[in-house]
């Protein structure tokens, strides 16, 4: 393992957990962000996109194969963005917060990270000690389904702490959670350039 101290550590490799890297990946090079260190826990993955089958997500060709395209993503997030540190077979055990930042501790190590996004899903009761005091009932699924959220104001628990998609309150729609994981990732890259309104585009030559 590298470097243990990152700036933004993200906990999910779902549709949210991967927008949200692909998108910090692609703004490693700007000058604002240069040197950030940006790493993903890979083990919590969607169950949900494992079983899918994409017919109404808009670039995605109908009847696109849901456990298919995940893995297609981490190769995409892995070379075209090689510089997020993709951390593999590695579970979130607790989250604590420190003075700055925070200490993310896992089935195997211990890591700091200034910024930290849960990006786990709503299916699971919440595992990750030191987040209890965030759970809600999900506000937009059905009650007996027992879905949780963790409470936010437009993605952000506390100050360094992110929660996207439907862990944040969204519906379970692969579009929602995308987009959901990018407009995080546009909200700590405007944090980086000293809150100076940031996205990134590709654009032809």
């Amino acid at each position: 393992m590298g470097n243990f101290h990152y700036d933004v550590l993200i906990v999910g490799a779902g549709v949210a957990g991967i927008s949200c890297a692909l998108v910090l990946g692609s703004a490693l090079e700007k000058p604002y962000a240069l040197n950030r260190k940006v790493g993903i826990l890979l083990h919590h993955r969607n169950s949900h996109l494992n079983s899918a089958l994409l017919n109404n997500a808009f670039g995605i060709a109908p009847g696109t194969n849901g456990k298919e395209l995940l893995e297609k993503s981490i190769l995409h997030l892995e070379k075209l963005y090689p510089d997020v540190e993709l951390i593999p077979k590695e579970k979130a055990k607790e989250i604590l917060a420190l003075s700055e930042g925070f200490q993310l501790t896992t089935n195997k190590n211990v890591y700091t990270s200034e910024r930290i996004v849960i990006a786990t899903g709503y299916t699971s009761p919440m595992r990750i000690k030191g987040l209890e005091e965030y759970v809600v009932p999900h506000k937009k699924s059905k009650a007996e389904k027992e879905r949780i959220q963790l409470k936010n104001v437009d993605h952000l628990v506390i100050k360094g702490l992110y929660v996207a998609g439907t862990l944040a309150g969204w519906r379970s729609q692969y579009s929602i959670a995308a987009g959901s994981g990018a407009a995080v990732a546009t909200d700590i890259l405007t944090e980086w350039n000293n809150g100076e309104h940031s996205k990134i585009h590709d654009k032809l030559a």
